[in-house]
């Protein structure tokens, strides 16, 4: 359809409700990165996570069939605190330390959809962050967000790495923005860093071996006795941190909602090992962090404790 609203506008109104990145890919026929997704799911490296297969994320019409466009915006999440040093603290992934990422961006998409839904009659939109079959950093490179690293994490070249990804898929046809080249180079150094060897070859990674997998994802009462998990109690941050992109332009975010909140820079292996149930409420409250389960948070500290 005719947009009733420019390019431009929509641009304007994303940034205006504090999205810090945004651009437009539109729909065309499916594309390389299908590929790419089929063969990471043929080596079986999806290890639990069912919902990767899902087909609906390699056609997104068969999310919303109208879709002409896809909005992306990105939300800078970094807070510049540093872990405390010392065994006994356990590490928790940056993405987790403040208020749950979903809450946040769902609130700004919603606004978002609604305000473009007003733009016109007949105008659709349909928002996503991390919550639908929708390959997010795919289509985010597709518009110029930035481009999949090597650990395959989305990189900007403004905020680096530390960004929360969401999408407005809409039956306007926008003008789209053109794809982000790619900007690793030579440089390997999340793939050396990583310590079990998880980035199999560059843009790869096998979540069999991933230590923010094995913490969040994985259910299992015990984790495979090969995977150490060196301090890590929730995701991990080592490919990020030894990003040279992230160490240069790393810069604090201005939502509030992301500052750490207590307890969640340090907290301690020992405490984690037997957190109850009513703990774990009180301190996982509004958090991304409430899909580890009392459970988990406890076979992660014990396995840490194991180790030291």
């Amino acid at each position: 359809m005719h947009p009733p609203v420019q390019t431009n506008q929509v641009k304007q109104q994303a940034l205006t409700l504090g999205f810090h990145k945004v651009g437009i890919a539109s729909v065309i026929e499916p594309i390389a990165e299908v590929e790419r997704l089929q063969a990471w799911l043929n080596q079986g490296y999806q290890a639990e996570m069912a919902w990767m297969a899902n087909p609906r994320r390699q056609d997104i019409r068969q999310v919303m069939p109208e879709v002409q466009s896809v909005i992306c915006v990105a939300l800078n999440y970094y807070t510049p605190h540093e872990r405390r040093e010392g065994a006994e603290y356990g590490k928790i992934s940056r993405y987790g330390w403040g208020r749950d990422y979903h809450k946040v961006m769902h609130k700004k998409l919603k606004a978002f959809s609604t305000w473009l839904q007003a733009q016109g009659e007949g105008i659709q939109a349909r928002y996503y962050a991390d919550t639908g079959p929708i390959s997010d950093k795919v289509w985010a490179q597709r518009a110029g967000i930035g481009w999949i690293a090597k650990n395959s994490n989305l990189i900007t070249r403004e905020y680096g790495s530390w960004v929360f990804l969401g999408e407005v898929l809409t039956n306007l046809e926008l003008t789209p923005d053109s794809p982000h080249t790619e900007h690793c180079g030579t440089c390997t150094r999340c793939i050396e860093a990583c310590p079990t060897d998880a980035i199999t070859e560059p843009f790869v990674v096998d979540a069999n071996r991933c230590i923010a997998y094995h913490t969040i994802e994985n259910r299992a009462e015990q984790l495979p006795e090969n995977i150490e998990l060196k301090g890590w109690v929730a995701g991990c941050d080592i490919c990020q941190d030894v990003c040279p992109w992230n160490q240069r332009f790393a810069q604090e975010t201005d939502v509030e909602a992301f500052q750490p909140y207590p307890g969640n820079i340090a907290p301690k292996l020992s405490e984690l090992a037997e957190l109850s149930e009513e703990k774990w409420n009180e301190q996982f409250t509004a958090s991304a962090l409430r899909r580890i389960k009392p459970q988990m948070w406890q076979r992660n500290a014990r396995k840490n404790l194991k180790e030291l």
